[in-house]
């Protein structure tokens, strides 16, 4: 169970709260692989909706703003700390969640943050890794990716902008396996096909980085809220048919966003690297895949709204590799 040190000067956690957190400790141990150390790697990814400030008290009351509160933000802290590195999406330029976050995990956690994407479509939103230094570290590599000038702009680019929300890369290192994370949060838009370039333009950027020896081109996994509505539409085409990236099978059946049922959800956020062809470079052996469904267990009785301010409107999404050839 994490909470928040005595140093942070906050109130303590109530018998309540307490009760909330043991219980989403188990259902946490049943729901996502164990880590055991140098043999499995877990890596998730979460949009964490407007992560920016934090209500002080234990049990927000109905003033309050905003609701998210200090029992909230260790359920938030106890699902992320199953995994050795997460990407998380909407973090605010307003770091106080996120700094309490990592004090609530302690000191054998780190944390890199991209700069605020400014103007209006960047909705001054960073992207985030949070990682356990006991399992992996940064191995070099921290970016943001923009597209050459050349690019931009022809009758025949892909993209005619740059993205609206940069994506962000950063490589890391696991008991002799270095891997490169790119997360990132595609523009909504007014239309689904206003998502279509940008995601066609990170498919290809992925698709030329894993053609060039570089190594820290190499075990590429992308990451982040792709906002891709189905199976099959043009930006599921653009980013999985035309470049070849794949996410596991297994993502298939999961609920991506509050309200989402089993039968009948979204693709918006997904983890996808290429496993065909002479970019199948991934020296990871993927063993798992799957999402939390925390709505099943926390905040059951309250109404959607009230959920997706507390905790998220999304679920996170997990993926397991060996680590042992």
């Amino acid at each position: 169970m994490h909470l928040p040190p005595a140093s942070a000067g906050l109130p303590a956690p109530p018998d309540v709260s307490l009760q909330v957190l043991q219980e989403l400790t188990a259902r946490l141990d049943a729901a996502i692989p164990a880590k055991v150390v140098d043999r499995n790697l877990l890596i998730g990814t979460w949009n964490i909706r407007q992560f920016a400030r934090i209500t002080k008290r234990w049990q927000a009351t109905p003033d309050d703003d905003p609701k998210r509160n200090l029992e909230d933000l260790c359920c938030i802290a106890e699902v992320i700390s199953r995994f050795d590195v997460v990407a998380l999406v909407e973090v605010k330029r307003n770091l106080e969640a996120l700094r309490l976050l990592m004090q609530t995990l302690g000191p054998d956690w780190g944390f890199v943050v991209s700069d605020v994407t400014e103007g209006t479509p960047g909705n001054v939103e960073r992207l985030a890794f949070v990682f356990d230094l006991r399992r992996v570290r940064p191995s070099g590599l921290a970016g943001e990716i923009v597209i050459p000038e050349e690019e931009l702009g022809s009758a025949d680019a892909i993209i005619r902008r740059q993205f609206a929300r940069t994506p962000y890369s950063v490589s890391f290192g696991a008991a002799g396996k270095a891997f490169t994370l790119v997360s990132l949060h595609i523009l909504w838009g007014t239309e689904p096909d206003d998502r279509t370039p940008e995601i066609r333009a990170i498919a290809k950027w992925f698709a030329d980085h894993a053609d060039d020896p570089d190594g820290f081109n190499r075990n590429m996994i992308a990451l982040g809220d792709f906002n891709i509505d189905r199976v099959g539409d043009a930006n599921w085409n653009a980013f999985v048919i035309e470049y070849g990236l794949s996410p596991p099978d297994k993502l298939l059946d999961v609920p991506r966003t509050v309200g989402e049922t089993k039968g009948l959800h979204s693709f918006y956020d997904q983890i996808a690297w290429f496993t065909k062809g002479k970019r199948s470079a991934l020296t990871l052996r993927y063993e798992d895949s799957g999402g939390f469904i925390w709505t099943d267990h926390l905040l059951v009785d309250v109404k959607q709204s009230e959920k997706e301010a507390r905790i998220s409107d999304h679920y996170p999404l997990w993926a397991e590799f060996h680590l042992r050839d």
